[in-house]
């Protein structure tokens, strides 16, 4: 079973920074096929931020391009958000997320706990 510990996240300002970490215990089953990062705003659905393989494929939303940045280290399954210029509708509940499996189809998904990100203006 694979856990996910989150940390990171809290109050910033609009224009300001903060960074999000997630760490992953346990084995996993398959080898990591990608971690990433989702959001889910009151009242809205859970959307993907980032997602990455560690390995060069990469995607963001459209919404992050440019201000957000991830960062993936296969080797101690980790993975970092780095988010500058913040703006209020960055306001959400974040949940890392690790795919495992050599296969994105049949992956195993595991999520964190979800953590707090507040941006006002």
């Amino acid at each position: 079973q694979v856990h996910l510990v989150e940390s990171g996240g809290g109050l910033g300002q609009a224009g300001g920074s903060l960074r999000l970490s997630c760490a992953a215990n346990g084995r996993i089953l398959g080898g990591l096929n990608s971690m990433g990062w989702y959001r889910q705003a009151p009242g809205k659905q859970r959307e993907l931020v980032a997602t990455s393989t560690g390995r060069g494929s990469t995607v963001y939303a459209d919404s992050v391009k440019g201000r957000f940045t991830i960062s993936v280290d296969n080797a101690k399954a980790t993975v970092s958000l780095q988010m500058n210029s913040l703006k209020p509708e960055d306001t959400a509940v974040y949940y890392c997320n690790l795919l495992a499996g050599p296969n994105v189809g049949s992956a195993r998904s595991y999520w964190g706990q979800g953590t707090q990100v507040t941006v006002s203006s």
